[in-house]
């Protein structure tokens, strides 16, 4: 039997209450992609970043306890509605969609992670659906600086 596609990624949706324009530059943008990147305690230090179709993106996400985990991908797509990236390490290879629907109060989000085996997906699957919503609930808070920005 073969594995359905719905076996192999995890996929979310979150409501968002900026346009997708907005939502656009918050991950098109180096310094603020850095900001809002990865689950809670994470930071970023990019090294390289070429928004655009076959543009490279190397990372190093830095845990909360020190580690750090070195990142390589691509951008296939870059939107305006959709951004497509290929994250190419060996381990933990997967094809990252990012849909922007327009919504009555700003923009629908999906947020789909694809890996290239049912047995690739199962060894994250333990961790993976949280540190998305985290990585979602930073990008939320991005978002709101645009609208709350706090005075130096």
């Amino acid at each position: 039997m073969n594995p359905s596609i719905q076996d192999r990624e995890f996929a979310t949706s979150r409501a968002l209450s900026a346009s997708p324009a907005e939502v656009l530059a918050a991950i098109a943008d180096p310094q603020r992609l850095a900001r809002w990147w990865g689950p809670n305690g994470f930071t970023n230090t990019i090294h390289e970043f070429d928004f655009q179709p076959g543009g490279t993106w190397i990372h190093d996400m830095h845990g909360p306890d020190g580690s750090v985990y070195p990142n390589r991908s691509v951008f296939v797509e870059t939107g305006p509605q959709r951004i497509v990236i290929e994250h190419l390490e060996t381990v933990h290879h997967f094809i990252l969609t990012l849909t922007l629907e327009p919504a009555a109060n700003g923009t629908l989000l999906t947020w789909r992670q694809t890996f290239d085996s049912v047995e690739e997906c199962d060894l994250v699957r333990p961790y993976v659906p949280r540190c998305n919503e985290e990585n979602l609930d930073r990008l939320e808070a991005e978002l709101k600086l645009l609208t709350h920005p706090t005075n130096p």
